[in-house]
């Protein structure tokens, strides 16, 4: 599938707007897109309608009492049928909003996929388009118009990068999930630095250290979670594998899992095996890798 924006209102030599709304959300999307390293030159192109954390041209009540001229709507965090803004139901705001815009944007898991509020009190917060089967929750009518950039919290490269496609007008290939195959055709096991270890079964056993894979015994879903964390690093820095740290999988639908630290086995082997990898030619592999012990693998990088 693709999305195309084809109604930016207005010339390229002025400001995309930008409204952002948020629904339950712990604001760490907002912290993430503050950490964006070029903000400057991205408030050259955009200005915000409203943001709850940046200079905006309106109030909040302002942006949900009536229709303001907006190009891109952003939505952050889960979405409840009983949940207001500035007194007003937020569905409501974001039915007004939705026809006229030329593109929605979910930044991060919650609003895409309900994140961890989907065990929330709050009835039906399962997020603001797809929930773990991939049917449309709620918003048909204007499904066409979304882009998820899911991520807890949403790389702001990734976000930004959508926002210049968008305001571009260029054609997007999107994934089943309405993400943008730039950044989710590929899975967090790509690029990362540990991928000799994975190969050959030679596990970290503590947590900070360069050396080793987190899959086997650490819980690291690197292998099956989309995203360009060991692509895009953060900050242009980092991702979790580089540091040490097992990827919780926080792209995907079924995110938050329980026991992040632990991977689920049978016989040994783990229950959730890599993308498109059967079961039968997992365990060969595993047998033939076996056999093998390198003894570089099975030493520190950086003697003390």
């Amino acid at each position: 599938m693709t999305f195309h924006a084809t109604s930016i209102a207005h010339s390229k030599a002025m400001k995309t707007k930008i409204l952002w709304l948020q629904g339950l959300t712990c604001n760490g999307n907002t912290h993430a897109f503050l950490n964006y390293t070029l903000m400057e030159r991205f408030l050259e192109d955009f200005t915000f309608v409203h943001h709850p954390a940046v200079e905006s041209d309106y109030t909040l009540e302002e942006v949900c009492s009536r229709y303001i001229e907006t190009d891109i709507l952003i939505i952050e965090g889960a979405i409840a049928e009983d949940f207001e803004r500035a007194g007003y139901p937020l569905i409501e705001v974001i039915k007004r909003y939705a026809p006229k815009v030329s593109a929605i944007v979910t930044a991060g898991t919650c609003a895409t996929f309900g994140g961890i509020f989907k065990e929330s009190p709050y009835p039906q917060s399962s997020g603001f388009l797809f929930c773990e089967d991939k049917r449309v929750t709620r918003f048909e009518a204007f499904e066409k118009k979304v882009i998820s950039v899911s991520g807890c919290p949403v790389h702001p490269d990734l976000l930004v990068e959508t926002l210049y496609m968008i305001r571009e007008e260029m054609q997007i290939s999107l994934d089943d999930y309405r993400r943008p195959k730039a950044f989710f055709a590929w899975n967090i096991h790509n690029g990362c630095t540990r991928n000799e270890y994975f190969e050959y079964k030679v596990d970290n056993h503590r947590f900070g250290e360069k050396e080793g894979c987190m899959f086997y015994d650490h819980g690291c879903q690197g292998p099956y979670t989309h995203g360009s964390c060991n692509k895009i690093l953060w900050n242009g820095v980092n991702s979790k594998t580089r540091s040490g740290e097992p990827c919780h999988g926080c792209t995907e639908p079924a995110f938050p899992r329980r026991n992040f630290y632990s991977t689920k086995k049978n016989m040994g082997i783990p229950q959730y095996l890599p993308f498109d990898v059967p079961r039968r030619a997992y365990l060969t592999l595993s047998g033939v890798t076996k056999a093998f012990k390198i003894a570089r693998l099975e030493k520190r990088l950086f003697d003390a």
